[in-house]
């Protein structure tokens, strides 16, 4: 009788463990309870082995189903590690106080995130003491190239760093959103001379943001922005929040020095 190599029981765990992490991205970035026969599409496993991996993970509390136990979701233990990676975060405990203060000075929704590959992901958000205001929460993922943050954060970076990053058209998130890889090549170099970013409801129509890398790392992987309703936003207002973000940048960059 043969036995399975070392080798190879390694690298079927190794496969395991990448279909899992593949599996719950998968939930991530797609909210809501998605039956076996979605999930395959998109993964394209195996359906025998999908549903045992799904099974498991129900199990262990990765994974929910709903009460015909055929739609999947991402589970209750996904929430948990993400707030425990978000309570660690020696950057966002130090941005705490100047978020507060910023928040503050602007009364508008403000919104630290960190670029993730081709995307931002919110690490903390305050949000606008007006009731006209966006939707935001922490966690949430969007295009790096549709928001004020990431367009920040992909402005430390070189031309050819964005190109190897991005593919030639990007995602349409709105009518406004640059969808040409060299055009936006072409503002991320105006957002080099000018400190800032600038979303013009290229993300959220009706909404405009501000946003400003915090250079304590070289690329920058943070940012820190403020979000606008196009109706309330006045020229004199729209200095005001860029001033008050350059001043916050500076206060980030001195508490998070050491990180």
């Amino acid at each position: 009788m043969s036995v399975p190599s070392t080798a190879a029981a390694g690298g079927s765990q190794v496969k395991s463990a990448l279909r899992t992490v593949e599996l719950l991205e998968f939930f991530a970035r797609r909210p809501g309870m998605h039956s076996l026969a979605e999930v395959q599409a998109a993964l394209s496993y195996p359906k025998s082995s999908l549903y045992m991996l799904l099974r498991t993970l129900v199990e262990l509390g990765w994974v929910e189903t709903d009460g015909t136990g055929t739609r999947y979701g991402i589970g209750v233990r996904a929430l948990l590690v993400g707030a425990s990676y978000i309570d660690g975060d020696e950057a966002v405990a130090a941005a705490r106080p100047v978020l507060d203060r910023l928040a503050d000075d602007t009364t508008e929704t403000i919104h630290f995130a960190r670029l993730d590959g081709t995307d931002v992901v919110y690490l903390s958000t305050r949000q606008s003491q007006h009731s006209l205001r966006p939707f935001t929460r922490v966690g949430r993922r969007l295009p790096a190239h549709a928001t004020s943050l990431g367009k920040a954060l992909l402005a430390t970076h070189t031309d050819d760093q964005v190109r190897q990053l991005l593919p030639e058209r990007l995602e349409a998130v709105t009518e406004h959103t640059i969808t040409d890889r060299e055009r936006l090549i072409e503002e991320l170099r105006t957002v080099q001379e000018h400190g800032y970013a600038v979303d013009r409801e290229e993300n959220t129509a009706g909404l405009r943001c501000f946003g400003i890398a915090v250079p304590y790392r070289s690329p920058a992987r943070d940012a820190v922005s403020c979000s606008v309703p196009v109706a309330r936003l006045t020229p004199g207002r729209e200095q005001m929040i860029r001033d008050a973000l350059f001043d916050a940048r500076d206060r980030l960059t001195l508490a998070c020095r050491h990180l």
